[in-house]
């Protein structure tokens, strides 16, 4: 087993940041796993250093292809495998359930399966995050924490897919005593995060208008929701602590933990925030229809009590700061001239 950790999904939001975590505070070495023709947006930065080899290099496959992903397990064996790559979008997944379920299930299937067989043929018992979603838990009554023990709802063919996605990273882990974990990670935000989630895409288009490239409107969804944020940057220091307490057996294998801020708002506050660090007065907000969800998972407060209790973790970046450096974020990919669409 080689001291180093594969990164499904790199090139997101969420990946990148767990890379730059584990190059910043860890000695592993980092194995992204990619499609090829992925953006590289989010992994510029770190260019220099994937280009030498140095402690970081990327593997082209595909979780719908099985032989990519056995070879590239058979070849490397890391310490550590964290699956974060799927079809993350609840809007979009009603407009592509098919591929959605075929991404998020069977390619976790193919990714676990892979682990499974190489580990039958030689010592190999690496840690496995299997990054579920609090999309799992779907519309809840308003009022109520959402633990572990929290029944499952799904309200979208993403969050559909989660559930299926959670109880695989359950299953390998009770039934083949494969070191599994699986996280449901609250809403999380920051910089890198993509456009189409809400918070990111009222922050893209106060970046716009302060441009002079969109009209002063801000088009939303449903601004109902409640709901707790966190940033990604504290979320992915969780993700490797538990893939260490993990892989030292302090946790069952199949165990699941929520993991999510402790700062809850209203959508509404969320945009008073982001407009109160505008340069601009004058702009206006709009609901847009074609921005809503057939059903919204509207209420989201939850429970942290399971993680603390095995790993020393707490959300510790403030969530206004967080807002604060994803409107700067779009501010600077803009003046690069990089002009996002309007969606």
């Amino acid at each position: 087993m080689n001291n180093s950790i594969l990164i499904t999904g790199i090139t997101g939001q969420v990946g990148s940041q767990l890379a730059d975590y584990i190059l910043e505070n860890t000695d592993l070495n980092i194995i992204g796993f990619m499609r090829w023709q992925e953006p590289m947006d989010n992994l510029y930065h770190l260019t220099t250093k994937i280009n030498n080899k140095e402690r970081i290099y990327l593997c082209y496959g595909d979780l719908n292809d099985y032989v990519s992903i056995y070879n590239i397990i058979l070849r490397e064996k890391p310490k550590f495998i964290s699956h974060l790559a799927a079809q993350s979008f609840p809007k979009t997944s009603f407009d592509i359930p098919l591929e959605t379920l075929q991404t998020n299930i069977i390619g976790t299937t193919n990714l676990l399966e892979s682990i499974k067989k190489v580990g039958e043929n030689c010592s190999y018992d690496p840690s496995i995050h299997i990054c579920s979603s609090s999309e799992v838990y779907g519309k809840q009554p308003s009022g109520e924490k959402i633990n572990e023990s929290t029944p499952f709802h799904g309200s979208s063919p993403y969050s559909i897919s989660k559930i299926a996605t959670d109880h695989l990273g359950r299953f390998y882990g009770e039934a083949y005593k494969m070191k599994t974990f699986v996280t449901r990670m609250g809403t999380h935000s920051g910089p890198r995060r993509s456009d189409v989630f809400f918070e990111s895409t009222v922050a893209k288009q106060i970046a716009l208008i302060e441009a002079g490239l969109q009209d002063p409107n801000i088009f939303v969804g449903n601004l109902s929701s409640i709901r707790t944020f966190q940033d990604t940057r504290d979320a992915v220091r969780a993700y490797y602590l538990l893939l260490c307490a993990c892989y030292e057996n302090k946790i069952s294998k199949g165990d699941y933990f929520n993991i999510a801020g402790k700062e809850a708002y209203k959508l509404t506050e969320v945009i008073d925030i982001m407009l109160s660090m505008s340069t601009r007065n004058d702009i206006t907000v709009i609901e847009e229809e074609s921005r809503l969800r057939p059903i919204d998972a509207d209420y989201q407060m939850f429970d942290n009590t399971k993680i603390s209790s095995v790993i020393d973790w707490q959300p510790e970046i403030p969530v206004k700061k967080m807002f604060g450096d994803l409107l700067e974020h779009w501010r600077v990919e803009i003046k690069r001239g990089k002009i996002p669409l309007n969606r």
